[in-house]
């Protein structure tokens, strides 16, 4: 059995990564930390809980305790993996992290767009970025997994295989996407209560938002080349679910778009491809780890459209966590994550 810690269990991530790792065969959570709610239990903060970890607690911090569990995942805000990561890692835990902290290389980029120093730089080297369809392998070996974000997962998915044929322009690549209150996290904010978000939508961050560099650094990793992305996010009025409209500029006379997804996602457990004239739903991935994927070219013309929907807490966060935990401890990447999403 492989024993794992939570570090910040009280979020939306953290209480994901509970419901999953409820129904995970070889895995026990054996710790749960939260400052402001040490001493709790777990099923008293969320009744959905009730059953499985009726004797689990959330404790605070502590080094030692989670330096004796197999790995550790950090449910956490920005900057606090960078503080235990290094610890944990000497004592033989490794690491999964949700937050951006070990997401960029670019350390001066990092910084710029988190507004504070990098707090473990020496760890970048040998943390691995997270999307197991591109970086399966490493990540089988790795101590140290930085889970990619929500918009990232959903973006970077929808591009991969257009970017990796050199069918489409990598300078004119538009990312049209909206999400659900809960990327906003579960923290008290007046934009995310029901009187503001509901029967409304909006974009935020036209500007720039955290996620840009990222997509970027692995859409021209993936190119071996530049890119230029304009990116833009949107809130609805919906509580999970991210739905990325994705738009490029064709360079090549295709011979079967719809062929070059099924092939380049054949073999990927958590990437469906859907039939020619699909238009995948937010609701069809819900609690699901499952990215839907739909190939457009409207009216035959130069411009591609791909639809790409995830539920921004599991294949966005939590689910792809878990997903990383399987590749790493040698375990089928399914264990955890087979059931199907709930509709309606």
């Amino acid at each position: 059995m492989i024993k794992v810690g939570i570090v910040g269990g009280t979020g939306y991530t953290g209480v994901e990564l509970l419901r999953l790792l409820a129904q995970h065969p070889d895995v026990s959570v054996e710790a749960i930390t939260s400052r402001s709610e040490a001493g709790v239990k777990v099923a008293e903060m969320y009744p959905n809980l009730r059953g499985h970890y009726d004797s689990l607690a959330f404790s605070e911090p502590d080094a030692a305790l989670l330096g004796d569990m197999d790995a550790v995942f950090f449910a956490t805000p920005h900057g606090v993996a960078h503080a235990l990561a290094g610890d944990l890692l000497a004592r033989g835990t490794r690491v999964i992290d949700l937050s951006a902290d070990f997401r960029l290389r670019d350390i001066p980029e990092w910084e710029a767009w988190y507004g504070q120093p990098h707090g473990a730089p020496e760890l970048l080297k040998e943390a691995v970025y997270g999307l197991p369809e591109v970086h399966r392998d490493a990540i089988k070996n790795a101590r140290l997994v930085a889970v990619p974000g929500c918009y990232p997962t959903a973006v970077q998915l929808g591009f991969l295989p257009l970017l990796q044929a050199d069918m489409i322009d990598p300078g004119q690549l538009i990312a049209d996407c909206k999400t659900g209150v809960t990327g906003a996290g579960r923290g008290a904010k007046v934009g995310s209560l029901l009187a503001e978000a509901s029967e409304s939508f909006k974009a935020y961050a036209a500007n720039g938002h955290r996620h840009l560099p990222e997509i970027r650094q692995g859409l021209a990793e993936a190119y071996k080349g530049d890119i230029n992305l304009t990116f833009v996010p949107h809130l609805t009025p919906m509580i999970r679910g991210i739905h990325a409209t994705l738009y490029g500029q064709l360079t090549a006379e295709p011979d079967d778009l719809q062929a070059l997804f099924e092939t380049y996602y054949a073999n990927e457990p958590f990437v469906d491809v859907m039939p020619a004239g699909s238009h995948p739903e937010t609701r069809s991935v819900k609690g699901n780890n499952t990215c839907r994927l739909a190939v457009h070219r409207p009216g035959n013309g130069n411009t591609v459209v791909v639809l790409s929907v995830i539920d921004n807490l599991v294949k966005g966060a939590s689910g792809q966590a878990i997903q990383n935990l399987n590749l790493m401890f040698g375990l089928d990447e399914n264990l955890g994550l087979k059931a199907p999403a709930l509709m309606p």
